[in-house]
């Protein structure tokens, strides 16, 4: 039996999450088919959206599920409503005919080029023996089941493997920790970690304080989608109510540093603290209630103090140094151009043009994508 808790009711957690999909969704779109256009050759002018989980379509509250958000958006768009191939699965019966039933009450349904697919299948050998099998038109791929079964290296690996392909899947963390401990659910955890990995995780997990725990769980999780080729990895916590526990994680994957750009900017927006401007990419409740706790930890500082020395002695444009620099890190670009204009403003590097010669916005001094920036040698 389908576990449909998760569907009871839209709490804000699950409507970020959704909004997060969504909102990607659109930009990813876009990106692909402006290159669609640039190089004809790359694919048969289709793009595909594939939610393997999809679940009723709405939440118990009534309010739309990510497979309604992703059907209304490409609907308002004539370039994607054009190209876009949907297919939604669940291999609960109630919740295909539910979400049939949701889709057909979209307003002007009609206007995509390809209906929508819904199936009823277990998610397994098969599902992703016929994805590896298959070469895949530009597909997003969000798999979001409520626990641990269906998902694998090996799915999302059937996925990335093609050209224009992402994936963003639900790691249900509580599960998942308690998961590698558990004799009866070895076979999960293997598929999900790859059996070395997980053997290693079972050894070393013993004894670790929660914390650390969870990054030990998290790390080997991103290193073993890069060994696949998912080179760019970003990860976006959801805390518990009290903001003690960390109850999931939404995880994105991609070859291609663009879609981890479109990603890190979406999933800056809903981070629910930003010290200093630095995104947390984390959704936490308890955030606004404890919000001075926040006010010692200063991540900005620490940009600021990174780039002299990680490009001492270089000259390099505004957009080169975050091109270089961001991956792996908390940054967006906007912290990096105040990081870059606090420099200045300290005498730490020289710009080209100089603070005088930029542009103002709202009475401050702007750091344009070109500017050149010359990081000086410290003397002995």
């Amino acid at each position: 039996m389908v576990d449909n808790r998760f569907f009871e009711e839209s709490r804000e957690q699950s409507l970020i999450k959704a909004t997060i999909v969504a909102k990607y969704f659109w930009a990813w779109a876009k990106v692909i088919i402006g290159a669609m256009r640039k190089y004809p050759e790359l694919s048969h002018d289709k793009i595909a959206y594939v939610d393997l989980f999809a679940g009723p379509g709405r939440y118990k509250d009534g309010s739309a599920s990510t497979p309604i958000l992703v059907l209304k958006k490409a609907i308002e768009d004539r370039d994607i409503r054009e190209r876009l191939v949907t297919i939604f699965n669940d291999k609960n019966e109630g919740n295909k005919r539910s979400l049939e039933t949701e889709i057909q009450s979209i307003p002007n349904l009609h206007l995509l080029k390809y209906q929508p697919q819904v199936l009823n299948e277990e998610v397994g050998d098969k599902i992703v023996q016929n994805l590896e099998q298959a070469k895949l038109v530009p597909t997003l791929c969000f798999v979001d089941p409520w626990g641990y079964k269906g998902l694998s290296l090996r799915l999302v690996n059937s996925v990335l493997k093609d050209w224009g392909c992402d994936c963003i899947f639900f790691f249900n963390y509580n599960r998942i920790s308690m998961g590698l401990s558990n004799p009866f659910v070895v076979e999960h955890m293997n598929a999900l970690f790859g059996q070395e990995r997980a053997d290693d995780l079972r050894e070393r997990l013993e004894g670790m304080e929660p914390f650390e725990r969870e990054m030990t769980i998290v790390n080997e999780l991103t290193i073993a989608l890069k060994e696949l080729g998912g080179e760019y990895v970003l990860p976006f916590c959801f805390k518990n109510e009290r903001g003690v526990r960390t109850s999931h994680h939404l995880i994105f994957v991609s070859k291609h540093v663009r879609g981890y750009e479109i990603m890190k900017e979406i999933m800056a927006e809903y981070s629910s603290n930003k010290d200093q401007g630095v995104p947390s990419f984390e959704y936490n409740p308890a955030d606004e209630r404890y919000s001075l706790l926040f006010e010692l930890t200063r991540p900005l500082d620490e940009l600021v103090r990174m780039l002299p020395e990680d490009f001492t002695g270089k000259t390099i444009s505004m957009k080169k140094i975050y091109e270089e620099h961001h991956v792996g890190k908390p940054y967006i670009k906007r912290n990096y151009k105040e990081a870059l204009v606090r420099l200045e403003e300290e005498g730490k590097i020289v710009a080209s043009p100089p603070a005088e010669k930029r542009k103002k916005r709202y009475g401050k001094v702007t750091f344009a994508d070109s500017v050149k920036v010359t990081f000086p040698i410290p003397k002995d």
